[in-house]
């Protein structure tokens, strides 16, 4: 994408939204479903109290996988966030490039 190209960075943006949508749609459900896990987890669980139960959730294979799912999901949504942040910051330095050129036209004359 040309750094020069506001359209590019617009398109840019547009083709990457549907992208960072379903990225941050996909670490919510994580989130969520990290609560549901634990709660599952804990009931399989043959402990008695509650902290034990807990303890064995948190330990779980099967948690600590959505974990890492969950961090991936993150760095993923993360990443194209911020490559749509430059892509916004592209099209505004094109903005202000364009009103210091008039401005310079305007001195010239």
């Amino acid at each position: 994408m040309s750094e020069r190209d506001p359209h590019k960075a617009i398109d840019y943006i547009i083709k990457n939204a549907k992208k960072f949508s379903a990225a941050k749609a996909n670490r919510i459900y994580m989130e969520e479903y990290r609560k549901s896990l634990k709660a599952i987890c804990m009931k399989r669980s043959m402990e008695t109290t509650i902290g034990a139960q807990e303890r064995e959730a948190y330990a779980d294979p099967e948690y600590i996988a959505l974990l890492e799912g969950l961090r991936e999901a993150v760095q993923i949504e993360e990443a194209l966030r911020w490559d749509l942040i430059a892509a916004q910051a592209r099209v505004e330095v094109w903005r202000t490039e364009q009103a210091n050129n008039r401005m310079t036209d305007k001195m010239a004359l």
